[in-house]
């Protein structure tokens, strides 16, 4: 990261009322229109990798635990949310110094990691060793098991202790707004 502040990280319940505040404005700048509410939601309740620029937050990532349903088991997941670096410092080793520490997590405390990637985000994530997902993805909703298609091709797993085939089905939790 060349002269960059270290990446910090931190449980939610950690983190003070600003940096959550400076974490939200910078996934709104770098996320524009593509941000929800329930976007900003899901990325909270678990460990956050943050870099800051003196006072000013310039890379945010976290990953948060939720359940993948594979191969008729329930897998603790150490999901990838918000990983974002401000416009003008990106191409500068922040979001994968950001993902290492996020790695080392998932490592050390799930079955797998999984995200769901942006079509800019998927070049550094299989460059990392994080595998794309072959087969058809679905969500838990409230009415029962839901095809998500849409998300076919752009959901990645880091594979950790379980054994996975990457061209079987593939089911996360149910949760408010997108559901990967």
């Amino acid at each position: 990261m060349g002269g960059m502040t270290e990446v910090r990280t931190a449980h939610t319940a950690d983190l003070d009322e600003a940096t959550i505040k400076a974490a939200r404005a910078l996934l709104w700048n770098v996320f524009e229109d593509d941000m929800t509410e329930h976007d900003s939601e899901h990325c909270l309740g678990g460990i956050h990798a943050l870099v800051w620029e003196g006072d000013e937050l310039i890379g945010h990532a976290s990953v948060i635990q939720r359940r993948l349903l594979h191969d008729g088991r329930a897998l603790r997941t150490g999901y990838v949310e918000a990983v974002a670096v401000r416009g003008d410092r990106r191409r500068r080793g922040i979001a994968a110094a950001m993902m290492a520490e996020l790695e080392g997590v998932i490592r050390r405390a799930y079955d797998l990691g999984a995200l769901g990637a942006s079509d800019e985000g998927a070049a550094l994530y299989e460059a990392r060793g994080w595998q794309r997902w072959q087969g058809p993805t679905f969500a838990l909703a409230p009415t029962g098991i839901q095809r998500t298609e849409d998300e076919d091709g752009f959901i990645f797993v880091l594979p950790a202790e379980a054994p996975l085939d990457l061209t079987g089905d593939l089911t996360c939790d149910w949760r408010e707004g997108d559901a990967w």
